[in-house]
């Protein structure tokens, strides 16, 4: 900036933020009096109100029931902790676009202190800086003051109490309005405050009058520590917040891609992940920029912009194949990148996105009910678990009339039903084989009648055993044995189950049957 002096600091004061956050959700209340109330109930306590309630005798503090007994026209409304986090972030990440540190209050929501040291370059002034921030400010309908000065507290306490924008040129000047600021304005603690009315001190030079030592052993340490602020004498580095990763994909083509479906189906395996991160942070896609390198040519830039903010990706794509069909691309696509704009996500959204089944059920029970109709009742089943000795009796085949989610109720007794041969420490043992990604997610399929083999691991071929022939190639790994028998209430059984890793990658699982004296293949892993 020109002129301007080192250590420059703007405050951004969103007054009665978390009215302003009702307001935004229910404009129509725009010309009501209103209050945000704790909780929607007669006793729940006023926390804010707009003019035209504080004109009608509502004050914070009131019950609601006592509220609407002065107002009879009020309208009142809960506004989450989470929701008003939500918000700050998303405006901390838009402050950020005019400088780098941005300082959320921990203790005043919708107060923000923003370091201007190192904007020559890009701002005219101060005053053009501050200009460009509350100018976003207004954009996103939020009635704001700003004080661009030098100070923390200097800077706070102006903000206020003045409205629009104001600009000190030196610390003098911003030294001499903050002591004019009524003691009423600021975030203090009631009884304090109370107790220096009394004293006839309403403003913040009459507190700087006080003697400091006298203060502190009166007040405590943190009547003290405003006291210092506000001469000047305590001085408090920002705090910035880290700035949050952009929420992007990028994809580089091989060979140039001009078909709108492909393009549209690549966008959709980027777009998923990209929704679950804004999930993870809160937040909902409020715009998506697609960005097309195209062949040859420069690239070319879209804006999709829903209604309203959503992390629904059905509706995300639409507008997006919409595009497609639109455009005319000059050559073919090399590269796309995908960057999401954001703003806070409302409980329902994340509720809907984080449980919403990811299946259509009703669509699936469509798809059984057209099965049933061309190949009969019985071409639709599922396993059901049974108790047996082997693990082919260990499952029966049972019609299946509508499909259900799965449920994870997988637990020791039930992994041995579901075919572990006698323990579950040979799947363990299996998973944790030498060489093997153990982090890989298994499932066993089981024959319902073994494969007798008609080889065995002594009968090779000289590249060693080809258990399923030429086309799976040889058994190049073999872990067991895991021995099951039993069977002497009806035949006597002693089986020596293995797991067979194939030359191909197959995972085969098969035993020898000691008394029959041969292999079968009881089913296989995958």
């Amino acid at each position: 900036m020109k002129n301007s002096t080192p250590g420059r600091l703007a405050c951004v004061d969103l007054p009665a933020f978390p009215l302003q956050l009702l307001l935004r959700r229910r404009p129509e209340w725009a010309a009501q009096p209103v209050a945000v109330v704790a909780e929607d109930k007669p006793q729940g306590l006023v926390l804010w109100v707009n003019e035209k309630a504080r004109q009608l005798g509502v004050l914070p503090g009131l019950r609601y029931a006592a509220a609407l007994s002065l107002a009879s026209g009020l309208r009142a409304g809960a506004v989450a902790p989470k929701e008003i986090e939500g918000a700050v972030d998303t405006l901390t990440q838009r402050l950020m676009r005019f400088t780098p540190e941005v300082e959320p209050s921990a203790q005043d929501a919708g107060v923000f202190w923003l370091n201007g040291a190192g904007l020559k370059l890009l701002y005219a002034s101060p005053r053009s800086w501050g200009y460009a921030i509350y100018q976003e400010m207004e954009a996103q309908r939020f009635a704001v003051n700003l004080t661009v000065g030098f100070t923390r507290f200097g800077t706070y306490a102006v903000a206020r109490v003045q409205r629009g924008i104001t600009v000190f040129r030196d610390p003098a000047e911003e030294k001499q309005a903050a002591r004019q600021v009524p003691l009423s304005r600021l975030d203090l603690d009631a009884g304090f405050r109370d107790a220096l009315f009394k004293l006839g001190i309403k403003t913040v030079g009459g507190l700087l009058s006080l003697p400091p030592g006298g203060l502190r052993e009166r007040f405590g340490a943190k009547a003290h520590r405003l006291y210092r602020m506000a001469a000047g004498d305590l001085w408090m580095p920002l705090d910035p917040r880290a700035p949050e990763e952009p929420v992007a994909q990028k994809y580089i083509f091989d060979d140039p891609e001009s078909d709108s479906t492909r393009l549209l189906f690549l966008i959709k395996q980027m777009l998923h992940p990209m929704l679950a991160i804004l999930a993870e942070r809160a937040q909902a896609l409020a715009a998506l920029w697609l960005c097309f390198l195209i062949d040859r040519d420069g690239r070319l830039k879209e804006q999709i912009r829903p209604a309203v903010p959503t992390l629904d990706a059905a509706q995300i794509l639409d507008l997006v194949r919409l595009r497609l069909e639109s455009l005319k691309f000059s050559a073919g696509v090399v590269e796309i990148e995908l960057r999401a704009e954001a703003s806070a996500a409302t409980a329902e959204q994340l509720r809907l996105f984080t449980e919403g089944p990811a299946r259509d059920l009703d669509a699936a029970n469509r798809a059984l009910a057209r099965l049933r109709a061309e190949f009969g009742d019985e071409a639709v089943v599922y396993a059901k678990l049974a108790n047996g000795h082997l693990p082919e009796a260990r499952f029966s085949w049972e019609p299946l009339d509508r499909v259900k989610l799965p449920q994870n109720v997988l637990n020791p007794s039930t992994a041995l039903r579901a075919g572990s041969a006698e323990r579950l420490n040979d799947w363990n043992d299996w998973n944790h084989w030498n060489g093997w990604n153990s982090s890989k997610i298994l499932v066993r399929r089981i024959m319902a009648k073994p494969v007798i083999l008609s080889s065995g691991p002594r009968q090779t071929h000289e590249d060693g055993w080809l258990l399923l022939g030429p086309k799976y190639g040889t058994v190049d790994k073999l872990i067991g044995p895991y021995v099951l028998s039993g069977g002497w209430w009806n035949r006597e059984i002693q089986r020596e189950y293995y797991f067979a890793e194939t030359r191909r990658g197959d995972i085969l699982w098969l035993y020898y049957d000691r008394v029959r004296r041969r292999w079968c293949l009881q089913g296989a892993v995958g």
